[in-house]
């Protein structure tokens, strides 16, 4: 199976390469940094379209096409919406909601002739319950969402989409963050392979059979339900 996984170099992205190479897969990491891992990548910047198109076409090519897609890739920037950057607070939409839509409309092509194919989506918990100071990310995860749910009614019967709504993770997705808007220290989250495992079981379904939408988060998570 061959697997297209975006923000594949680090956190959630890493893991889930990882799991599916365990799992006798083969993950294609596409990502602004190149992975730690020997793996076939291609490094891009999901804020530009044009650069993912090709990313995600160079990769599927390479590995003689796609199985699923899986789209990890996040980024925030915290703050009240008057205090942070304009340029930050676009990038954020642009990355996460926008990058998202452009990796899965570039790989249709190529998922339209799997046998199985298979999308994953990665919103938030935060993609369904709002918080002060997270405007960009709300907004950006709150799109996921809605760009997920229609995408299945779209696909249904040819290509299978899961929305994943992950909570809080141990990775460093909160480095460089002013303190306040970093977990506590006696925050409980997430191994991030564990939520890995949940999208390998998602992409493990046999046709057919979907995994439409799954929250998976730490049993104290404050931000749900």
């Amino acid at each position: 199976m061959n697997v297209l996984v975006t923000g594949g170099a680090s956190g959630l992205g890493a893991a889930i390469a990882r799991r599916i190479a365990d799992d006798g897969g083969s993950p294609l990491v596409l990502d602004l940094h190149p992975p730690k891992e020997d793996v076939p990548s291609v490094q891009a910047d999901l804020a530009d379209r044009q650069c993912t198109e090709r990313a995600v076409h160079t990769l599927a090519r390479g590995a003689g096409g796609l199985d699923a897609v899986v789209t990890a890739a996040g980024i925030d920037s915290c703050g009240r919406l008057g205090d942070v950057p304009a340029e930050d607070w676009d990038r954020v939409v642009q990355v996460n909601l926008l990058g998202t839509a452009a990796v899965v409309r570039a790989a249709l092509p190529f998922l339209e002739h799997a046998p199985n194919g298979r999308i994953v989506t990665c919103a938030s918990t935060l993609g369904l319950r709002a918080l002060s100071d997270a405007t960009a990310y709300c907004a950006s995860k709150f799109g996921v969402v809605g760009f997920s749910r229609a995408l299945a009614i779209e696909l249904a019967g040819r290509i299978g989409v899961t929305m994943l709504v992950p909570g809080g993770m141990d990775t460093a997705f909160f480095d460089g963050r002013d303190e306040q808007y970093k977990p506590g220290s006696d925050a409980q989250l997430n191994k991030p392979e564990d939520v890995a495992a949940a999208v390998a079981f998602a992409l493990a379904q046999p046709p057919g059979c979907e995994v439409r939408e799954m929250v998976v988060c730490p049993s104290r998570e404050p931000s749900w339900p």
